[in-house]
């Protein structure tokens, strides 16, 4: 309704800019109050963040390559298989972060997974990005 009576030019120019400086804060603070309450756990387990970490990064290749290599197949452009095949590959550990906090607390063996899920997901998801980008076609 605000937008409807402000106009989509306001909420483009005006308010997403003033928004987006707040989304960065709370998303670093998140992160930040994981790794306080995770770091522990990840400095005296580290075969459980193996066991954790790399099924994920399997999973991800696997999947993103399944894609990837489907698409190619089809014949799709590079504009739609490449972030067809990213987002078939995201574990989407974002909203996951939020879910395991919110179900299972900040100190939970689930929030625990998601904080190694976004260690191991950054990284993945970079390379698949640019064995993407240096395949245009």
């Amino acid at each position: 309704m605000l937008i409807k009576s402000r106009g989509e030019d306001w909420f483009k120019i005006d308010f997403l800019p003033k928004l987006k400086p707040l989304s960065i804060i709370a998303l670093l603070l998140t992160l930040i109050l994981l790794f306080a309450f995770q770091g522990k756990n990840i400095l005296d387990n580290p075969l459980i963040i193996l066991f954790i970490a790399v099924p994920l990064i399997i999973q991800t290749y696997f999947i993103f390559f399944s894609t990837w290599f489907f698409g190619k197949k089809l014949k799709l452009t590079h504009s739609v298989c490449a972030p067809e095949a990213l987002i078939g590959a995201s574990n989407f550990f974002v909203l996951s972060v939020a879910v395991a906090i919110g179900l299972f607390g900040l100190q939970s063996p689930a929030a625990l997974v998601c904080v190694v899920g976004v260690l191991v997901e950054v990284p993945v998801m970079l390379s698949l990005v640019a064995y993407a980008n240096k395949q245009k076609y």
